[in-house]
């Protein structure tokens, strides 16, 4: 009886301790497998973590490349006319000569001219015969050929130097039509009182007897137009404009507001 129950003892403890046995080599392993897991999971979200900033950091400079596109030049549309009244100086020079001005982070560009006319600015400058522009075109710098055309350039003048852009309106003179020309000449003086209104989306109206309707950026798709390049806007009597075109040989055909 005592035998029975001490090997029934034995097999208890025998069992008991198999079970423990058995737990206690279980338990290392599963605790290895956990961390094999979390270290294979830890490696995987390091490698999606370090792809993900790689990832961020192309992005970067792919959108610090758009933004230094965008960053470029950009020039509201606008009429010569405009572009006369609102200039300091306007005249038709060749350019002879450029020289690279190491001021500032980019640099200036000055150009060495040979006035051939002056149009405007008689009070501001007695002759012309540097022009300075930003080195840069993605600031607005002009670019103009050496010794081969005439340009009709208008600027700006700052402390006795004439500063022109792309923002002015600098064009090869030959490429001006015949009214751009005599609206240099003359014509353009005479409606600097007058406004020109851009028409961008219709309907579109004037709302003063002043205002000039600009309908190029409708019928042509932008710069140069028709009205551009044919039309001046003028005041007529008791203070009211309209655009204006020489069309006879006397030069006194007028239109109104709503032609072209």
């Amino acid at each position: 009886m005592n035998g029975a129950r001490l090997s029934g003892s034995r097999v208890k403890r025998s069992a008991s301790d198999t079970e423990r046995h058995t737990h206690a080599e279980q338990q290392p392993l599963g605790h290895y497998c956990n961390c094999a897991l979390i270290h294979s999971d830890t490696g995987k979200f390091g490698a999606m973590q370090s792809l993900y900033q790689h990832l961020v950091s192309l992005l970067f400079v792919f959108s610090s490349l758009q933004l230094q596109l965008a960053d470029g030049c950009s020039c509201a549309l606008t009429h010569p006319q405009d572009a006369y009244c609102n200039s300091d100086i306007v005249i038709r020079a060749k350019v002879v000569g450029k020289k690279m001005l190491r001021d500032g982070p980019f640099g200036t560009m000055r150009y060495t001219v040979k006035q051939m006319k002056m149009y405007k600015g008689f009070e501001k400058v007695q002759h012309v015969q540097h022009i300075y522009t930003d080195a840069s075109e993605s600031l607005c710098g002009v670019k103009f050929d050496i010794n081969k055309y005439q340009y009709l350039i208008t600027g700006r003048v700052y402390d006795g130097k004439v500063y022109t852009g792309l923002c002015n309106f600098n064009e090869r003179w030959e490429r001006l039509s015949l009214a751009q020309k005599k609206g240099i000449n003359h014509r353009y003086q005479l409606g600097c009182n007058c406004r020109i209104k851009p028409c961008h989306y219709l309907p579109c109206f004037v709302t003063s007897k002043n205002e000039c309707l600009w309908t190029d950026m409708l019928s042509h798709f932008g710069y140069p137009g028709y009205q551009s390049r044919h039309y001046a806007c003028i005041q007529q009597k008791e203070g009211y404009c309209s655009w204006y075109r020489g069309m006879t040989s006397r030069d006194k055909t007028t239109i109104n507001a709503t032609d072209p």
